[in-house]
């Protein structure tokens, strides 16, 4: 039996409210559907390693594999094993991953194949008494979206969804993205409500998992120096930015059809820029925090001219990295001629009096000259320089930059008197570095999603009215674009010229990483 019982049994006199605390779940098992795809071996199995590694796995706990594949427990093992020592943020031990593979197990079948479904169904009814995991159970959906409908309603039909048939609790896990427009986003959601209650269904943004994300509200609510400033009387503008150097890694059949606008603007940004402008919660909790963010959704607005404040994208080939990449277009599987853009920039506005006339300029692209993500908040110039020109030429905005990804910290960009007999003022930067501040290293953002979903905490999950609230922010944009040809630009170049030209046009540059 596998279990877990080095892990000390709850102490009655802890405050449950004291987060410091390790977070251990119940006795449960997680059921992942496309074990054998990329995600799951890279980011889910390595993930379950690293809270086992970290004592964080309850006892009874059960990684339940499903896939068309002619496997057996131990078939599955293997994979497992090899994509913990290949993936984990932790050190691989033996004597942890033991005690994991003892809970290893795997049912072999396709999405329409009833009795596949209905063994594993038996499976967590046997799991109940050789690993005590009382009727508790998380789905995770690692699959195409569109598998989704027929995964849901097999698990429907076996009544495995249903909390109530064996007197535990059971989770569902959906990955983005959650439709592909505002219609199809509002059915999947109606469909996935329908299985599991709202209470039990986990949308999972992996952005949202990552520490420099949620450092984000301990900088705006855990300090006073930084509150009072973070309005439209202080600041000029926001740059949010996910750039990538990788193009789409063979990953065109998805890729194509979502273009940049739909894989990253509609989620990660938009994510990103309501936990930016959001109000301070009443509570750090799921309902107030959300709350919060719907707010900021549902009060951005489009620029009127969606000609002169969007920019779409596509790379051509180019030198990256000292190595020549090809294009989009001479990417393996991607249709001749296709008009998907790899970026995209938009400039939106939140219609708030905190923010009211403030740009939220957001950007995101593929094969660009370096891989970050970062939320740039742009300060107004002081009104008055009691200075000569010549002393301020190298003084630029301050900015507070909250770094995401990699490299994760804050860098506060002010001005400074240099050195000398003049009074010269150049920019200078103080960094804040995660690796550097604290002896413990961050964990990967799906380890503390997955142990969030079995924690049945949903803090950092959007819901359906948080994912609807986008769509309706980019399918008037994609709509814009729909018959037009994306700019080209060069593998290596910070996107098309287009972007530069839409800061230009508000008097703004866009802040190079």
């Amino acid at each position: 039996m596998g279990r877990f019982d080095e892990v000390a049994a709850p102490n009655p006199l802890r405050d449950p409210r004291d987060r410091r605390l390790p977070r251990v779940p119940d006795p449960c098992a997680l059921v992942v559907f496309g074990v054998t795809g990329d995600l799951a071996r890279k980011k889910l199995i390595p993930a379950v390693y690293d809270l086992g590694n970290r004592g964080l796995l309850p006892p009874g706990f059960v990684l339940l594999g499903f896939a068309r594949r002619d496997w057996g427990d131990g078939d599955f093992e293997q994979l497992a094993r090899k994509a913990a020592e290949q993936h984990a943020r932790t050190e691989f031990r033996e004597d942890v991953w033991r005690r994991i593979a003892d809970s290893v197990k795997f049912v072999p079948g396709s999405f329409d194949d009833d009795n596949a479904f209905d063994q594993l169904y038996q499976t967590l009814v046997d799991l109940e008494d050789s690993h005590g995991i009382a009727g508790n159970a998380a789905f995770y959906l690692s699959i195409p979206p569109a598998a989704f409908p027929l995964v849901l309603k097999q698990l429907a039909r076996t009544r495995m969804a249903d909390s109530d048939e064996r007197a535990g609790w059971r989770r569902v896990v959906v990955e983005k993205p959650f439709g592909h427009d505002l219609p199809s986003s509002k059915e999947l959601n109606s469909l996935v409500d329908s299985v599991f209650t709202a209470h039990d269904v986990f949308r999972i943004d992996h952005y949202l998992g990552k520490e420099t994300v949620q450092n984000l509200l301990a900088l705006r609510f855990a300090n006073t120096l930084f509150e009072p400033v973070w309005n439209s009387n202080f600041v000029d503008s926001v740059q949010i930015t996910m750039a990538e150097d990788v193009g789409i890694e063979g990953r065109a059949g998805f890729y194509d059809a979502a273009g940049a606008a739909r894989d990253v603007l509609q989620n990660h940004l938009l994510q990103l820029l309501a936990l930016t402008a959001m109000e301070e919660p009443v509570s750090f909790d799921a309902d107030s925090l959300r709350a919060e963010k719907h707010k900021i959704l549902n009060a951005i607005s489009l620029p009127s001219d969606l000609g002169a404040h969007t920019v779409r994208g596509q790379y051509q080939q180019g030198w990256l990295g000292g190595q020549r990449v090809k294009g989009y277009l001479a990417e393996e599987g991607v249709p001749e001629g296709s008009t998907t853009e790899t970026y995209a920039a938009v400039r939106l506005g939140i219609e708030t009096r905190r923010w009211a006339g403030v740009p939220f300029y957001l950007r995101t692209g593929k094969r660009l000259p370096r891989r970050v993500t970062e939320i740039a908040v742009v300060f107004k110039r002081a009104p008055h320089l009691p200075f000569t020109k010549t002393d301020t030429v190298e003084l630029g905005n301050n900015q507070l930059v909250v770094r995401v990804q990699p490299d994760e910290g804050i860098t506060l960009r002010f001005g400074s008197k240099a050195p000398g007999s003049a009074m010269e003022i150049r920019e200078v930067s103080m960094d804040f570095l995660y690796g550097t501040a604290f002896t413990e290293s961050s964990p990967e953002a799906y380890e503390r999603l997955l142990l969030d979903v079995l924690l049945g905490d949903k803090t950092l999950f959007p819901d359906h009215v948080e994912v609807e609230a986008s769509w309706s922010v980019i399918d008037p944009l994609e709509q814009f674009w729909q018959g037009t040809t994306p700019e080209p630009y060069r593998s290596g170049e910070w996107g098309p010229q287009g972007a530069d030209a839409m800061l230009a046009h508000d008097g703004r540059t866009w802040r190079r990483p």
